[in-house]
């Protein structure tokens, strides 16, 4: 068994759409990134990649990559997957993941967001955890400059 942790953070900034674990959120600001900068799900993949010794989102879809501008994190997340089946990772077991922001409210969409993270993975909802909290309005979070995550998963080969 492995243990992998994931962090990610993104800028808020206008004329984006704020997409978190595979949702549209409506809110008057998105966050800034290459791909759909999907903070939750990018949390998400840095823990299974670290879980499974195989570096960083940033080493397998690099910024500089025109291919991932605008990306859906959805199906990059498939696609580390596939990455861990590959290399003999076939069971993820759970991800328990956490968002940390101000604004706006995202419990109204935390189970759209399971089903999503739990389809792109293959598991059942009942193995995905998100929780949302906000840092009492301090630092970049609380000031409401970005929007951060944490995800930790555990994982095995058959």
């Amino acid at each position: 068994m492995r243990v992998g942790n994931g962090y990610d953070v993104h800028r808020l900034v206008t004329g984006r759409k704020l997409i978190l674990g595979g949702v549209e959120i409506e809110f008057e600001k998105g966050l800034d990134g290459h791909s759909d900068a999907d903070v939750l799900t990018h949390a998400i993949m840095d823990a299974l990649l670290g879980a499974a010794t195989l570096g960083d989102i940033g080493q397998h879809f690099p910024p500089s990559d025109a291919k991932y501008k605008n990306a859906d994190s959805i199906e990059l997340l498939k696609e580390v997957v596939s990455l861990l089946k590959t290399v003999g990772y076939t069971e993820i077991f759970n991800v328990d993941s956490t968002v940390i922001a101000e604004k706006p409210k995202v419990a109204p969409y935390i189970n759209e967001m399971r089903k999503n993270i739990s389809n792109a993975i293959g598991i059942e909802i009942n193995q995905i955890n998100i929780k949302a909290t906000t840092t009492e309005k301090l630092g970049f979070t609380g000031r409401e400059e970005g929007i951060a995550a944490l995800a930790v998963c555990l994982i095995s080969k058959s």
